[in-house]
């Protein structure tokens, strides 16, 4: 039987380096029965079809990707009666959702947009997963969830504060619709990981962050300007009180956050198969490195690997900015095995270069 795990959003940032996670891992040499097939959906809201070439190059393996709008429930499940065709012996073991917008300040500016498209595209997707029977569903969150907290570092029981953004909002609602969507689907398992700020790129060099609108997260505006397609960058807020004045993050490298997802799926696809009744139907991961940077030790350490000086200003506070946060994430090491690899320097100079290679 051909097992296949659909990953939405699988060409954009975060979703591409799953795909390339999955691939390099889900074979044969590596203990698997047999290979899983990986299915990317995708309408390239914010992302490139060129991707999908990028990563067959790397991989060596070719990836079929769906270029449909999950809000549109039809469209979707269109894609759903083919791939779990009950004629043939194809079975349709996960999903991994990433399929959202992301940007603070554009959900600022246009919240509707993003509640009706992130919020819309979620329920679509869990509703096909219980009338499909995948019983296994893994939720790209966000460590905004916490909002402003005053508990540092953060673990999964930290309790949610106010969402500062539109966005945040999106994530705190997302996780309430999977937990209260669990209790009528007790087939189903999931696991709600909430990131950190991912940054970076593939080793390789051939994928990396390369958004269709203008960036707003710092690494790639940082890249952008050091190549001189900016002129200038602006380090939003300076009189926070943190050690220096700007905002603390957790910066956290792609390829940490893509293997997470490989392991929770393992994690998840062992358990149905032991019918292990101990674990919790909704588990919750923090995915960090448990270290906070400020802005402006981001920027120190980039100048450093690039051996590029930085033209950057220090502005005002940007609305829906936390002032500080990074993870406990000791519960995804000892219970995925999860173990991140890469340092701020490594982040950076991985973003230099997939920065480089696009110019």
């Amino acid at each position: 039987m051909q097992k296949k795990i659909i990953i939405t959003g699988g060409c954009g940032y975060i979703g591409s380096h799953t795909v390339v996670e999955c691939l390099e891992n889900y074979t044969k040499k590596n203990g698997y029965e047999s290979d899983y097939e990986i299915i990317s959906m995708d309408n390239h809201l914010n992302s490139s079809s060129s991707v999908i070439k990028n990563i067959e190059n790397l991989t060596g393996r070719k990836v079929k990707n769906y270029d449909v709008d999950l809000c549109n429930y039809d469209k979707t499940k269109e894609i759903f009666e083919k791939e779990a065709d009950i004629n043939s012996d194809s079975q349709i073991i996960g999903i991994i959702h990433f399929a959202a917008l992301k940007s603070v300040p554009d959900s600022v500016a246009d919240p509707i947009f993003y509640y009706q498209n992130n919020l819309n595209s979620l329920l679509n997707i869990l509703k096909l997963s219980k009338e499909y029977k995948v019983e296994n569903f893994i939720f790209s969150s966000s460590c905004s969830v916490y909002g402003n907290t005053t508990e540092l570092p953060v673990s999964e029981n930290t309790a949610f504060g106010y969402a500062e953004s539109p966005y945040a909002y999106t994530k705190q609602v997302g996780e309430r619709m999977i937990i209260d969507f669990a209790k009528t689907s007790k087939s189903q398992k999931f696991v709600l990981l909430r990131y950190f700020n991912p940054v970076g790129a593939h080793i390789s060099a051939q994928i990396g962050e390369d958004p269709k609108n203008p960036p707003t997260s710092l690494v790639p505006i940082i890249t952008l300007t050091a190549a001189g397609k900016r002129d200038k960058m602006t380090v939003h807020g300076s009189d926070y009180a943190t050690r220096d004045g700007s905002c603390i993050r957790d910066y956290i490298h792609v390829s940490d956050i893509a293997e997470a997802h490989r392991l929770a799926i393992d994690y998840l696809v062992e358990n149905q198969k032991n019918k292990d009744k101990n674990i919790n139907q909704v588990e919750i991961f923090n995915l960090g490195t448990g270290n906070g940077v400020t802005v402006l030790e981001a920027i120190k350490a980039f100048e450093k690997v690039s051996n590029k000086k930085l033209n950057y200003e220090l502005g005002g506070r940007r609305e829906g900015d936390v002032v500080e946060i990074y993870a406990d994430n000791e519960k995804a090491k000892t219970v995925l095995g999860w173990i991140p690899k890469y340092g701020i320097e490594e982040m950076m100079l991985s973003a230099w270069k997939w920065q480089q290679k696009i110019l």
